[in-house]
């Protein structure tokens, strides 16, 4: 079971907003729907501090809970400052999300104490550039593809660079002595000198088979001889991508101290790197990974997704990420398979907003709603590394109870299709198009 520190818990409490912004989601034409029971909703929430809270992807204990009021805009509701006072009252710990624009000085007097984090959503600090993207009463032009289209390429240029000159020497101009702050706390740790290869860690590698598939998949080369980067994956079997407990994140804590200069990096594939490790070391660090049930060896392999939480934590989403995610797991649970496979970037989204890059996976998942039901869009020849291309849509979309046998369609038309075993999944798609695919998909 999963434990949490704290629970966020977003409460919009309307949907009404003093500014509209074309991208966002609110509907600017609806009053407060702010419930009048606060009181009661708020007493219900303080009882759920340490309880455990059945969620459809498993059940989480959670210690503490925060509420944090968005909307639309939460200051346009004349009772938030009660709510607010209430929360605190409660140990709920009052959160907001504000554009800023009514945040007065009578509130921070009032109710600041009580505010344990203050989010504000900010475009520019300039009233023109402001005016200019759409952020208050210029809202056709908010979205930056209409912005290009009504303005022109070689404007925004222009613009960019007329901003550029006004702002480059002022804040943003450092002064020589932050920088070198900034250096010297991110000054790289005092290496040993050690050969290019240990014994120990290839005596390993061949005694260990488990030891061997965790280093072909995790395992980097290291700028400095005798040391290697070791990547976590946080992508086991059947569970949700990119979690990971508090016992097992003292465990890398652990390690980290241990083997690693106490060091830890997160990655945006949602995975962490222990990035100076001694190949005499190695060994050791896996087997403190593989007791904690953190030694899935799968980086950049199909079961290595980017997975947004998607409708099961996210007021944003149209559907479902994280299941669909564990199912394609438990799918192509055969690690030898997965080789087979080779690299393969999958990316699943729950909504347009694309918090999991679906639209530069190799094979991208975007959740749509259709008349209330989950639907999943795919998308083919995406790409984020530095030949950066943007998935395409290969048809119409599929049942929430189809998604995962549309993607092994997918998978198995590459490997019929492939050149050789050494020829990758965009190289494959690169090389043929769409069509055979889509073919297979809609037969």
């Amino acid at each position: 079971m999963l434990h949490i520190s704290e629970l966020t818990v977003n409460w919009h409490v309307l949907e009404a907003c003093n500014y509209d912004c074309y991208f966002c989601y609110a509907k600017y034409g609806k009053k407060s729907n702010f419930s009048r029971d606060y009181s009661e909703i708020l007493r219900d929430l303080s009882n759920l501090s340490g309880k455990v809270i059945n969620f459809p992807s498993g059940p989480i204990s959670v210690q503490n809970i925060r509420i944090n009021f968005a909307g639309g805009e939460p200051f346009l509701e004349k009772e938030l400052g009660s709510a607010v006072s209430l929360a605190s009252e409660l140990g709920l710990r009052p959160s907001f999300i504000s554009n800023g624009s009514l945040l007065t000085d009578s509130f921070i007097e009032h109710y600041g104490a009580m505010i344990s984090v203050a989010g504000f959503s900010i475009d520019s600090f300039n009233t023109d550039t402001n005016q200019k993207i759409g952020r208050r009463d210029n809202k056709y032009k908010a979205r930056i593809k209409i912005l290009v289209h009504e303005t022109g390429i070689d404007e925004i240029r222009r613009l960019v660079e007329e901003e550029w000159n006004r702002i480059k020497d002022t804040a943003l101009n450092l002064p020589l002595e932050e920088v070198d702050r900034i250096n010297d706390y991110f000054a790289p740790p005092t290496f040993e000198t050690l050969d290019a290869t240990s014994r120990s860690f290839e005596v390993k590698r061949f005694e260990d088979r488990g030891f061997a598939t965790w280093v072909r998949a995790n395992v980097i080369a290291h700028k400095k001889p005798g040391y290697a980067i070791a990547n976590i994956s946080l992508k086991p079997e059947g569970e949700a991508p990119g979690d990971i407990t508090d016992d097992q994140m003292e465990v890398v804590a652990d390690l980290a101290e241990k083997y690693s200069f106490d060091e830890i990096r997160a990655t945006h594939e949602q995975n962490l790197v222990l990035p100076h490790v001694k190949l005499d070391d190695l060994y050791d660090v896996f087997l403190g990974l593989q007791e904690a049930g953190l030694a899935t060896g799968n980086l950049g392999l199909i079961s290595d997704m980017i997975v947004c939480p998607g409708l099961d934590y996210c007021a944003l989403a149209n559907a479902r990420s994280i299941p669909v995610a564990q199912a394609i797991s438990k799918r192509f649970a055969d690690i030898e398979r997965q080789y087979d496979i080779g690299e393969l970037k999958l990316k699943i989204s729950g909504c347009i907003n694309a918090c999991g890059h679906h639209h530069v996976g190799h094979i991208g998942i975007l959740g749509v709603d259709r008349k209330g039901e989950e639907y999943y869009q795919i998308t083919l020849g995406g790409n984020a590394n530095e030949n950066a291309a943007i998935g395409k849509i290969i048809g119409p979309s599929f049942a929430y109870d189809k998604i995962v046998d549309a993607v092994e369609t997918v998978v198995n038309t590459y490997l019929e299709i492939r050149d050789s075993a050494e020829e990758s999944f965009l190289d494959a798609y690169n090389r043929v198009g769409m069509a055979p695919f889509k073919e297979r998909l809609y037969a």
